[in-house]
């Protein structure tokens, strides 16, 4: 059985089968609605139901409040309909977004390799023809063993390899879905991913300055990035800060000290957070946040800002942008978030995308 979905402002109607949520029917018919923990957790994802009834699923009592239920609110990531429905919601214009419909694809792990003693590097070949589509900077949920969870991670290989991605994964201590990744996926096993997801693109039509932000495995979106602008003639100059705490957390180095030897608008800052560490190390020291601010001298404006990584150097990067006079309209940002961290997601009531 299926029903109809009625999407406002955009007056689109899609079809959506029984029991799947309002989002995965939306971004599989190429329709972004705003999202972040997918777990009924954080609110971003909360629309208006302006005509029929759903069932609300997950949504926590936190993240969407009885009076709101009763407002005719809900959560797109956990209601599924129990009839048409008709919704508002909260939907910018992005003139750099493509129009990417989220698809299933099936594909058999081609490499593995450890980038860093907590990083791997997982390859995946594509079975369909012509591999994924995707903006650098997106990302995909991996499925896990038993097909009931899936995980999301970034993609660290640029478009035009959309044949075979690379994803980056860390080790979350304790963590399902990096655990397996870690100790027992091997070259030759068959996946299953979902994508592409999400907003975190570059917006070219704004031709300024880009800073690229990164910390651990974060790295794997700027990168793909990266790779992509220069691949493509890029002439703004791009600037990439990335900080680990120790040498050898520091994956790609050899790889963006000869980009930056071969484009005169790529500079790369390697930075290291643990003082006590690698007495040989000569480039900069400090939080990725510090040594933008050095980098800058503390004046950020006319750039715009990609700022990828765990949610507490997200949060001390906005924090610095904005004192150096960079604000929300020219930052943009992806977080890291581990399954444990999804109930910590909540949006910050100050700023509207951020």
């Amino acid at each position: 059985m299926t029903y109809q979905l009625t999407i406002e402002p955009l007056g689109q109607t899609i079809e959506v089968a029984e029991g799947q949520t309002i989002l995965d029917a939306s971004l599989r018919a190429g329709i972004y609605l705003p999202h972040a923990c997918c777990h009924g957790l954080c609110a971003t994802c909360k629309v208006q139901i302006t005509d029929g009834e759903v069932e609300h699923g997950a949504a926590s009592t936190f993240a969407l409040m009885d009076v709101e239920r009763e407002d005719g609110k809900c959560l797109a990531c956990c209601a599924t309909l129990q009839g048409d429905l008709t919704i508002e919601a909260d939907i910018d214009e992005e003139p750099d977004a493509r129009v990417l419909p989220v698809r299933d694809f099936d594909g058999s792990v081609s490499r593995i390799e450890s980038l860093t003693p907590t990083i791997k590097g997982v390859w995946i070949e594509l079975d369909a023809p012509g591999g994924m589509d995707f903006q650098a900077g997106q990302y995909v949920n991996l499925q896990l063993p038993g097909g009931e969870e899936s995980r999301a991670f970034s993609i660290a290989s640029p478009p035009s390899q959309r044949g075979e991605i690379e994803l980056n994964i860390r080790r979350v201590p304790g963590g399902r879905g990096t655990t397996w990744v870690h100790d027992e996926l091997k070259v030759g096993d068959r996946v299953r991913l979902t994508g592409p997801y999400g907003r975190f693109f570059v917006r070219r039509s704004a031709a300024r300055p880009m800073l690229f932000i990164a910390g651990g495995s974060g790295l794997s979106s700027p990168r793909s990035m990266i790779l992509d602008l220069l691949a493509d003639g890029c002439s703004e100059h791009l600037t990439l800060v990335y900080g680990a705490r120790s040498r050898d957390e520091l994956y790609y180095h050899a790889e963006f000290e000869a980009l930056a030897a071969r484009h005169a608008n790529f500079s790369y800052v390697p930075a290291l957070s643990d003082a006590g560490a690698d007495a040989g190390w000569t480039g900069a020291r400090g939080f990725a946040h510090e040594v933008a601010r050095a980098r800058f001298d503390n004046d950020f404006r006319g750039l715009k800002a990609y700022l990828c990584g765990p949610p507490a150097m997200i949060e001390a990067c906005i924090a610095t942008l904005m004192q150096g006079r960079l604000f929300e309209r020219d930052i943009h940002t992806e977080k890291f978030l581990s399954a444990a961290d999804a109930a910590g997601a909540a949006r910050s009531p100050l700023f509207r995308s951020l």
